[in-house]
């Protein structure tokens, strides 16, 4: 993409521009969770069924992930400026539509128009905060980016609470209207605009197979918990619509010549962006599936209210901006790979501390593994993304960070449905376990006070032991993901050595020194 000025266009304002695009950024991060705590306002709103509002956020995830890979070509064709334009205006114009729906299919149709349009704002903001910096300042760049992309998490649940509690579930939509106001008024008048390089042509079959496959997959991950996994038939045609569409797309893509398929297999032969897709998707499983554990571990388990457990969590996400900040100035002077090493260290080492986790432990256990883990993903975060694109040529950084943001998600999604499946087999399995031990001559059980309690001769006894035993199975169950994703984050370390750090004190580049 030549980024370089055209005639009669203003210098180049990177304090406005980047304060732009995190507007931008944030609005899209902000939505992936925002609307979750107001699904049960909106079920009654709109007469659903719990099945049905859930459909809300399938159909924006589902969206997001079949239009992300969209974004390279629409960029290669109509311009960066102009695409990031319609992406705010049609997002903001969705999340009016969105808080306007009166029935269930309105607001799904909107959220499938919300995630259309939103899909290209985090790879574009990526792909921008990269064009308009010099290499040596890519750190910093990528740590206010992180940071916009960070922010949605930690305030979503917390301000979508708010507003619907405070005013109406509506409000969960229409908050985007003044954010997206001011972030397209900023890129309006700050970001130049930019002739394409490319004039690639569109290729259909090439995105038919791709979004279905993508589609599928998204549907199964979302869902398939919910239809019991593979005794569905539903999980059984989406498996094979999955199969069968990315077949053809990886047999078409290779058969076409570079530059005339919908996926630029050429990207595929940078090994930095390569181990970077690698090294995002973990990271998408271990931030995301973490995060979706610890609230549900001290509500279900440890009766904390929603307001407490969302203030346990959220200074992990804290601790993720607090380590950007500092990463963000080191990137550069330190070896990438160093940083790297260091952040997935601490990664480990906090959920270590998390598969220590018991059921009567203080909230302090909580709140200090969390801080060390957003720590370590916020020295993974940045460095990470410097190194992936720190060779890939500027032409082709709108469909690489499109495909960045799409592997991140996956992992994301692959590793929330992981967990979430295995939190339900094992809490069965050592349910069925803890089972097998307890009988009416237990001796720590029953011939001491809790006997009291814990009746085995009376209905209600029986039901209070269940839910006990339940509890503890859950508990267990519960740390055995946390030795999991530590398992996953160990493993990836050694990989480190692949990655061809960015050379120290690096020239600008053309597209740079053009803007000056």
């Amino acid at each position: 993409m030549n980024t370089a000025p055209l005639p009669g266009q203003p210098a180049l304002n990177r304090p406005m521009i980047t304060l732009s695009v995190m507007l931008a950024t944030t609005i899209q991060a902000l939505d992936g969770t925002i609307a979750n705590v107001a699904l049960p306002h909106m079920q009654g709103s709109l007469s659903a069924s719990q099945d049905q509002i859930t459909w809300v956020l399938t159909s924006f995830i589902v969206a997001v992930a079949i239009a992300t890979p969209l974004t390279g070509w629409l960029c290669d064709r109509f311009g960066q400026k102009n695409i990031f334009l319609s992406s705010v205006a049609g997002f903001t114009l969705a999340s009016v539509l969105c808080g306007l729906s009166g029935s269930l299919s309105e607001i799904v149709a909107a959220r499938l128009l919300q995630g259309i349009f939103g899909a290209a704002l985090v790879p574009l903001s990526q792909a921008v905060l990269l064009n308009i910096n010099p290499r040596e300042k890519h750190g910093s760049a990528m740590a206010v980016w992180g940071m916009g992309v960070m922010i949605g998490p930690i305030l979503g649940p917390v301000l979508g609470g708010w507003l619907t509690d405070s005013y109406d579930w509506r409000w969960v939509f229409f908050i985007n209207v003044p954010i997206g106001t001011l972030a397209f008024y900023g890129l309006w008048k700050y970001l130049r605009s930019d002739i394409p390089e490319r004039s690639m042509p569109f290729d259909m079959f090439g995105f038919a197979t791709l979004s279905l496959a993508i589609g599928a997959l998204q549907m199964l991950l979302d869902r398939g918990e919910q239809n019991d996994w593979f005794s569905s038939t539903e999980t059984w045609m989406e498996a094979l619509l999955l199969l069968v569409s990315f077949s053809y797309f990886l047999v078409h893509t290779a058969l076409r010549p570079a530059g005339k398929s919908f996926f630029d297999y050429r990207l595929l032969k940078n090994t930095n962006f390569v181990t970077g897709l690698l090294f995002i998707f973990i990271v998408g499983m271990v931030l995301f599936a973490t995060r979706a554990l610890t609230p549900s571990m001290l509500q279900g388990l440890m009766n904390y209210p929603a307001t407490l457990a969302g203030l346990v969590a959220a200074p992990s996400g804290f601790g993720t901006m607090l380590s950007m900040l500092v990463v963000g100035r080191l990137t550069g002077k330190i070896d990438t790979r160093l940083l790297l090493a260091a952040g997935f260290s601490l990664t480990a080492l906090s959920l270590w501390q998390m598969s220590q986790f018991t059921l009567d432990m203080i909230p302090d256990r909580v709140i200090w593994s969390g801080v060390i883990q957003g720590i370590g993903l916020g020295l993974v975060f940045v460095p990470l993304s410097v190194a992936t694109f720190a060779t890939l040529p500027s032409a082709m950084r709108a469909e690489g960070t499109a495909i960045y943001s799409l592997i991140r998600n996956i992992g994301s999604s692959i590793g929330i449905a992981l967990v979430q499946s295995l939190l339900v087999h094992n809490t069965q399995v050592v349910h069925a376990s803890l089972t097998e031990k307890i009988n009416i001559n237990s001796p720590d059980l029953f011939n001491n006070a809790a006997g009291v309690i814990y009746n085995a001769t009376t209905p209600v006894g029986l039901e209070l032991i269940n839910a006990e035993v339940t509890r503890q199975a859950a508990m267990v169950a519960y740390v055995d993901n946390f030795w999991l994703m530590l398992m996953l984050t160990l493993a990836i370390i050694p990989l480190l050595l692949i990655i061809r750090p960015p050379e120290k004190g690096a020239a600008l580049t053309a597209d740079h020194a053009a803007m000056e």
